[in-house]
């Protein structure tokens, strides 16, 4: 048993796909014709990710602020003092590791929680 992709729910499509492919640097993978508007980004191998444009069920709960305590995904990145400036220079705020890994959380348009780990 492998995973084969995360499904988040956003709303704005444009604001979405900026953040992924410009700020995480996703590519876009092929996504079948569906009744509802989405992007899916190809995750290593076989995985994806899923962003599905729908409305958010979720919309009115309280979140925690550090994105370590909430429902996330976790990314691999190369180099996490890039990716730091990266997020400043976009102006997205994010914490780090509680634990002390090279790591930090933040958040996308839409408020999902996304944890960056460097991995040499």
């Amino acid at each position: 048993m492998h995973l084969l992709h995360v499904s988040m729910i956003i709303s704005d499509l444009e604001k979405s796909a900026y953040f992924y492919e410009n700020i995480l640097g996703l590519k876009r993978d092929i996504r079948p014709d569906l009744d509802f508007s989405g992007l899916f980004y190809k995750l290593g191998r076989d995985q994806q990710l899923h962003l599905m444009c729908v409305q958010n069920p979720y919309q009115d709960c309280t979140k925690p602020k550090h994105g370590g305590r909430d429902r996330h995904i976790a990314l691999a990145v190369n180099d996490l003092q890039q990716t730091c400036k990266k997020m400043t220079q976009e102006n997205i705020t994010y914490t780090l590791s509680r634990s002390g890994r090279a790591a930090l959380f933040c958040h996308d348009p839409d408020g999902n929680a996304v944890e960056l780990c460097e991995i040499p």
